[in-house]
């Protein structure tokens, strides 16, 4: 049984350890079984106190069962099912003994929401330890009556942001702010517990290491003062819009929630308000397409090699990067902040020293965040060692190539690598679009060479990209998805190939707004009508953050790889030629100062062939059903194994608009008929074969399929 009672010395505890599962969820059975035994302790008489507690490792309770959420397709039984979880949980926070949280591991949404109606939380040492409800980034409010308590209990700002961002805290935030009474080590865990609760039972007040107190000041006016809330309101509301652009409407429902209910006395009341809310929005396509994309996150994220169960993947405690340049810097950066020894070469010390400074960088705005302290960030920052020689790489256990986008020049790193390096050490390549079966055929053994493509900037993108040779073996691909997992990032497998699956798609795309801007002349007009449609910026704007040499030189593959559709459009070339590189040089398609502005350069370069007018639907529809034709052609050719694989590149590689859920169910949404009918029409009117449906899709159409089906 998954929730069990059982009585120790003179207190209750029930105990959370879901059948045949590696967590606890509240679902809907384990919230009724949880109602029964509640109705148990409350008439109990011999009991002291309630403990809760979990005999999973590092969790807690992971949260409500997103499967049962996605099954909601009427706002009324979503209400309900809400409700039915608030009124157990009013019962736990009703019972007349104290109750105790003991927390050693993540406790998230609904798991979040049972700990707060809990009169006390004491949280241990581990540092899996997450508390937080993440419930507005899969589409939907907190149900179980989080959005009222966790603000009255952490205050009004805090609770908030909280909400708001959906990130989790660690327990010794959770102390600061006053989410947690006390935190413990997990040695010794049951005298702890007998401690605290004989703390609670002499009245005697818990000596926390960081005790809460009131805001003063300015940040207390803004947390206790009707005047104060109503700024800190209106801020989150210019944030979330900015950050969301409004296409997501739960967390604006919860800052409503929150600003209306904060004072609120009449729980039941505020208890409706907040299910009605939950109803209403997990039934959104949007809500839907979030948890789409949660599914898919935690699918990759946990991505293996198929038929290789029984292969031990290599310990990989020491690397190397060939190459300090940005990249470069950026890679050594990830790897030492996972305490991964890195040897960082380049041919002369400057190199290396712009290298060190990325990665410096990067440590110093942890630091200025709080998300390391100025000794931990120097810490593994030591982990990172300069060369202008190959000392050192005979004991590495991978080495990372991020020289220059040149194949003669890979050749030769490679050979070279191949001679002075282990013959267990794994040679990898973090080239955007190069051949990686050319460069392992510079080695002595090409069944230790794969592709790992990292996107800019290395630390904050989540996907990386796995490309594996005819060659790589099993074990040199089982060894690099734990190191990617380890480095805490997404991976998606993809066949070597001209460009792989990211950057084809993706340049297709950035080509096509290309001929938009030669036949319009409006850039400015475009990106907007791409950031409309939800993608974090237009794509002119992108190919300046990019960089024009970069883009340009990747279309240069891309073409002689894949053939004249990939051929940079003359306004890339000639902005290229000129050295307008984007943000890198100041100027591309817009000057990058304190403000950002068109470029009026640009314009005596264009020579607007068309009729200056631009149709909305239709430029958003080229740039859209080009990337889907490229991406259903990857497909064609077996570059990736499924569908989902295009689109976790797509949402985790380029930013594609997590609320659609995705590029390939978006074209699903939209329709395979609809989809081939405007790509016939664009290739017709515009006398542009690129546009001709492959043949992936024609049989798609044919079979009546999709993309997901």
């Amino acid at each position: 049984m998954s929730l069990t009672f059982k009585k120790q010395h003179d207190f209750g505890i029930i105990e959370f350890d879901q059948d045949d599962s590696k967590v606890n969820l509240l679902t809907a059975e384990n919230i009724k079984r949880l109602d029964v035994l509640l109705d148990e302790v409350k008439v109990k008489k011999d009991i002291s106190a309630l403990l809760i507690v979990s005999k999973k490792k590092d969790v807690f309770i992971a949260g409500a069962d997103i499967k049962e959420i996605e099954d909601i397709t009427d706002p009324l039984d979503g209400q309900a099912k809400a409700k039915a979880g608030q009124d157990v949980l009013n019962k736990l926070e009703d019972l007349p003994m104290p109750t105790i949280a003991v927390i050693d591991g993540v406790a998230l949404g609904g798991g979040c929401e049972l700990l707060l109606a809990c009169k006390f939380r004491m949280a241990t040492c581990n540092s899996k330890v997450r508390i937080g409800l993440p419930e507005v980034n899969l589409g939907f409010v907190p149900g179980f009556g989080g959005t009222w308590r966790l603000p009255r209990l952490v205050g009004f700002s805090e609770g908030l942001t909280m909400i708001l961002t959906g990130k989790p805290i660690s327990g010794n935030k959770a102390l600061k702010i006053g989410l947690v009474d006390r935190i413990v080590t997990e040695k010794g865990l049951d005298q702890h517990i007998l401690d605290f609760m004989a703390d609670v039972h002499r009245g005697k007040k818990l000596k926390n290491r960081f005790p809460r107190k009131k805001k003063k000041g300015f940040l207390g006016f803004l947390d206790h003062s009707l005047i104060g809330q109503a700024i800190v309101v209106s801020q989150a509301r210019k944030n979330v819009l900015k950050t969301t652009k409004g296409f997501y409407p739960a967390p604006l429902r919860a800052i409503d929630l929150i600003k209306e209910t904060f004072y609120m006395t009449n729980r039941r009341k505020v208890m409706d308000m907040e299910s009605a809310a939950f109803g209403k929005l997990a039934v959104t396509d949007i809500s839907k397409n979030c948890v789409k994309v949660f599914y898919l996150s935690e699918e990759y994220k946990k991505l293996t090699c198929e038929g290789a169960d029984d292969i031990v993947p290599q310990s990989i405690d020491k690397c190397a990067v060939l190459g300090a340049g940005i990249m470069g810097g950026g890679i050594a950066q990830l790897f030492s902040a996972k305490n991964i020894w890195v040897r960082l070469k380049d041919i002369n010390l400057d190199a290396v020293a712009k290298g060190f400074q990325a990665a410096s960088k990067v440590f110093h705005s942890a630091t200025k965040r709080r998300r390391l302290t100025k000794a931990q960030a120097t810490l593994k920052m030591a982990h990172i060692t300069g060369t202008l020689d190959y000392s050192g790489f005979k004991n590495v256990n991978l080495v990372i190539e991020a020289v220059v986008e040149n194949m003669d020049l890979k050749k030769k790193v490679f050979k070279e690598l191949s001679e002075v390096t282990g013959k267990d050490t794994i040679l990898a390549t973090n080239t955007s679009a190069l051949s990686v079966t050319e460069m392992a055929s510079q080695t002595k053994d090409p069944s230790k060479v794969i592709g790992i493509h990292f996107f800019n900037p290395v630390h904050r993108m989540p996907l990386v990209e796995v490309i594996t040779t005819p060659q790589t073996s099993k074990e040199t691909i089982v060894t690099t998805l734990k190191l990617i997992k380890q480095l805490g990032k997404t991976p998606i497998l993809v066949k070597d190939s001209c460009g792989f699956i990211v950057n084809r798609i993706l340049l297709a795309y950035i080509n096509e707004a290309g001929r938009l801007l030669e036949e319009c002349g409006g850039m400015e007009r475009i990106d907007k009508i791409m950031t409309d449609f939800g993608m974090p910026m237009g794509p002119l704007l992108l190919s300046d953050e990019v960089g024009l040499d970069v883009g340009v030189k990747v279309l240069h593959i891309l073409e002689q790889g894949l053939g004249e559709r990939f051929k940079a459009v003359d306004i890339f070339e000639k902005v290229y030629a000129k050295g307008l590189l984007g943000k890198k040089s100041g100027s591309g398609f817009y000057i990058h100062g304190k403000k950002r502005v068109p470029n009026e350069k640009i314009f005596g370069m264009l020579k607007v062939h068309g009729s200056g007018e631009l149709n909305a639907n239709e430029c958003r529809q080229r740039l859209v059903y080009v990337m889907i034709n490229e991406a259903a052609q990857c497909l064609e050719e077996k570059l990736v194994d499924k569908s989902s694989a295009i689109d976790a590149g797509m949402i985790f590689g380029t930013g594609f608009p997590p609320f659609r859920g995705g590029l390939l169910r978006y074209a699903d949404s939209v329709g395979i008929e609809n989809i081939i009918a405007s790509l016939e029409y664009f290739a017709k009117e515009l006398h542009a074969d690129r546009f001709k449906p492959c043949d992936y899709l024609l049989k798609l159409r044919e079979t009546g399929s999709s993309f997901f089906n």
